[in-house]
């Protein structure tokens, strides 16, 4: 079996959480015996060459579009669907904001688009999603999909509350490198000591994490980049961290259980998460969670985590602080490497292109 993975041109050049989703699957697919060749959605594709065809992201339709109109091959969609609505209402100014009081969702995404493809030269490969819009773009790389692979059923629930639209889907979860994350040193006796890794952008919503422990006694190391486009939100955040707030640069994925061994708490309070790849690596390197009450992550930690409110500094640091109270709970860490591992998503991965593949 032949696949190949097709996402954002971006993928490499500004990683995030869909680029580990990505080179994860793909090399643990690969342990399986699965070839998947990974590209970019602007590279050109010889479609001839593979069975199925795996895009990522369905909020990017355009990119998916732009590939679909130019061969008849069945795909999947691993879907990503998001919900940054509250955070466009919340956190930006001037026009943008105006927009997403007065527009809908999809509209709102859609001139997001338009603006990537004049202010990041990002080309619209799709005359469809530029004459029909986001919405119904959306809703035909659905319908035309052999099967959709949410994060969770309630990651689908949402696509298809939202949209109007049933497709056949399979839950495929996120999941950690046992290899790597599976080595926690317990207990964590250093209470005060809390960490995020994550892109440093708007969504992530590290100034508000910055905001609820300054002039606390605890130390908060960030680790992560700057998001190509939010050089002045970094700026912004070390402008207003104290002295117990240290940035570290990107760290190479295989370096991070260092600091997650390091760290009592892990917070991650973004304005919206469909999973929380570094929550699920730092739970299963045996910290505590504290994590976004916004998108999907009940599914995945359930009453082990404890949750905050992003817009509210307040409501982190009273879930900090519960966190950095309470013992670690290792139940947490084998619950997480027993259900979340690359190894089980590549697992329901290959299922699926197998039911997909027997149809034909």
């Amino acid at each position: 079996m032949r696949i190949v993975f097709v996402s954002r041109a971006t993928l490499f050049s500004n990683p995030g959480g869909d680029t580990i989703q990505v080179s994860q699957t793909a090399q643990h697919l690969e342990a399986l015996g699965v070839e998947v060749d990974i590209k970019l959605t602007n590279e050109a594709i010889e479609y001839y060459k593979y069975d199925l065809i795996h895009f990522f992201n369905i909020i990017r339709p355009a990119d998916i579009l732009h590939h679909t109109k130019k061969t008849g091959k069945p795909y999947v969609v691993s879907t990503i669907f998001v919900d940054y609505s509250a955070f466009e209402r919340e956190n930006t100014t001037g026009v943008r904001n105006a927009l997403s009081r007065v527009l809908s969702a999809d509209l709102l995404e859609y001139f997001k688009v338009l603006a990537r493809s004049v202010w990041n030269k990002e080309r619209i490969g799709s005359k469809y999603y530029l004459f029909r819009g986001h919405r119904a773009s959306v809703k035909k790389v659905i319908s035309n999909a052999e099967m959709l692979l949410p994060n969770s059923e309630s990651e689908y629930n949402r696509l298809k509350n939202h949209f109007g639209v049933e497709a056949p889907y399979r839950v495929v979860p996120n999941g950690i490198d046992q290899a790597i994350f599976a080595n926690a040193k317990m207990p964590r006796n250093e209470i005060n000591k809390v960490l995020c890794v994550a892109r440093i952008e708007p969504l992530k919503n590290q100034l508000n994490l910055i905001k609820a422990v300054k002039n606390t006694n605890f130390l908060l190391r960030i680790v992560g980049r700057a998001s190509v486009n939010h050089q002045q939100y970094f700026e912004e955040c070390k402008s207003v961290a104290g002295a117990n707030v240290e940035f570290i640069d990107y760290i190479p994925y295989r370096d991070l259980l260092r600091f997650y061994n390091e760290a009592k708490v892990h917070v991650l309070p973004s304005w919206f998460e469909t999973t929380g790849l570094s929550s699920l690596e730092a739970a299963a390197s045996g910290c505590n969670i504290v994590i976004t009450d916004k998108g999907d992550t009940r599914e995945y930690f359930g009453e082990f985590a404890y949750y905050c409110d992003p817009a509210s500094p307040e409501s982190i640091l009273n879930a900090i602080t519960l966190a950095s109270n309470q013992p670690v709970n290792p139940g947490f860490a084998d619950y997480v490497i027993n259900h979340y591992t690359w190894e089980i998503a590549a697992g329901k991965t290959r299922n699926a292109y197998n039911h997909v593949l027997s149809k034909r």
